[in-house]
């Protein structure tokens, strides 16, 4: 492993693992406040990210960055547990919490652009740091508004569709670790996909940079 490569991993292992944790913990939050303790009953809401970290995505996560030699990585979290029938309204608080780890994601970005303008004069490495920030959160964000199961934009587009439309939608979950599978071999395998949509949103994020 070449020193670069070891550095680069150093610095995006935090910072990817810091964003997952809080795209997770955005979700049990507003689960709690729209009436759904249960994230904090099996003590989720922690900023420890021994309790929100999934195993099997942290080793995909430091497999795929060093064998693609920094140039892909992929990885996730566990997921925070959620009670939708215990909202007053399902249909809404799944959307509502499914929308919340993307804003997380999103609010993140807009922290870290800010601190790219603050700091890109006078400590540029810092800056540098903050950039790598913005774009894993962007990308975090727009990867997880694809509206298939299981990501949070199927919730979103969810609370958008008639009820029972929405409990057929909502049935399709039981698909969800294929439809994952599938769209990451997608990603891997024909990397236009990746450039001409996420890639091309991502480009017009890098305006907010100076």
């Amino acid at each position: 492993m070449s020193s670069d490569l070891l550095l680069a991993f150093v610095i995006v292992l935090p910072l990817l693992l810091v964003s997952l944790v809080v795209h997770e913990l955005a979700h049990g939050w507003a689960a709690l406040r729209l009436g759904d303790p249960t994230a904090r009953e099996q003590g989720r809401l922690s900023l420890n990210p021994l309790r929100q970290l999934d195993p099997w995505g942290t080793v995909v996560l430091v497999v795929s960055f060093l064998g693609s030699g920094g140039s892909f990585f992929f990885g996730w979290a566990r997921p925070v547990p959620i009670s939708p029938w215990r909202f007053k309204d399902p249909q809404r608080g799944m959307m509502l919490v499914g929308a919340a780890g993307p804003a997380a994601n999103l609010a993140l970005a807009a922290f870290a652009a800010a601190g790219v303008w603050l700091t890109y004069g006078p400590a540029p490495f810092v800056a540098e740091i903050l950039a790598l920030a913005f774009v894993l959160n962007v990308v975090l964000a727009l990867l997880n508004l694809v509206p298939v199961p299981p990501l949070d934009g199927s919730r979103v587009v969810g609370g958008l569709l008639p009820r029972e439309m929405w409990l057929r939608w909502m049935a399709l979950d039981r698909y969800g670790n294929v439809v994952f599978v599938v769209l990451l071999v997608l990603l891997v395998a024909v990397p236009e996909v990746f450039s001409r949509t996420i890639g091309a949103i991502l480009e017009r994020a890098f305006d907010l940079l100076p």
